[in-house]
């Protein structure tokens, strides 16, 4: 559902987010580990989530990303989404089909629309302190 890029922003966010909340500005090499993601792929991702205000840089020996705790409970999934994918993902046809409506709906477009409408609802009520809570405690994990 979510590009290659998409879920590493998300990851690699949570990941931040939960090293700032121990006061830790980490490295892209550190993230792209503990993420299982390519170096450069990440460094990609980690520069739209900078641009788009989700992540903060610094350059230097002691640089790194972090996240301020203030936007750690604001930043909600959706906009991870969206400075990544953009909005691509509350729309289309759940076959692929180029023309898919409800003038003309494909065999699973009506059902494909609530799980769009649930996915939607989710990324905007989930908060990215929200997604920390169970790494902290081993309930959830980012790396596979």
């Amino acid at each position: 559902m979510f590009s290659k890029a998409c879920e590493y922003g998300i990851r690699a966010a949570t990941y931040i987010a939960m090293q700032s909340l121990e006061g830790r500005r980490v490295s892209l090499k550190e993230i792209a580990e503990k993420i299982d993601s390519p170096v450069a792929f990440t460094a990609k991702v980690l520069q739209l989530l900078s641009k788009n205000k989700i992540v903060d840089s610094a350059k230097g020996a002691h640089g790194g990303f972090e996240i301020t705790r203030r936007q750690i409970d604001e930043i909600m999934l959706s906009q991870i989404v969206n400075a990544i994918d953009g909005d691509t993902i509350y729309a289309g046809c759940g076959l692929g089909l180029k023309e898919c409506n409800a003038n003309k709906p494909c065999p699973v477009h009506d059902k494909f629309v609530e799980i769009r409408n649930d996915l939607k609802q989710m990324l905007e009520n989930t908060s990215l302190y929200e997604m920390t809570a169970g790494l902290e405690v081993g309930l959830t994990y980012l790396k596979r």
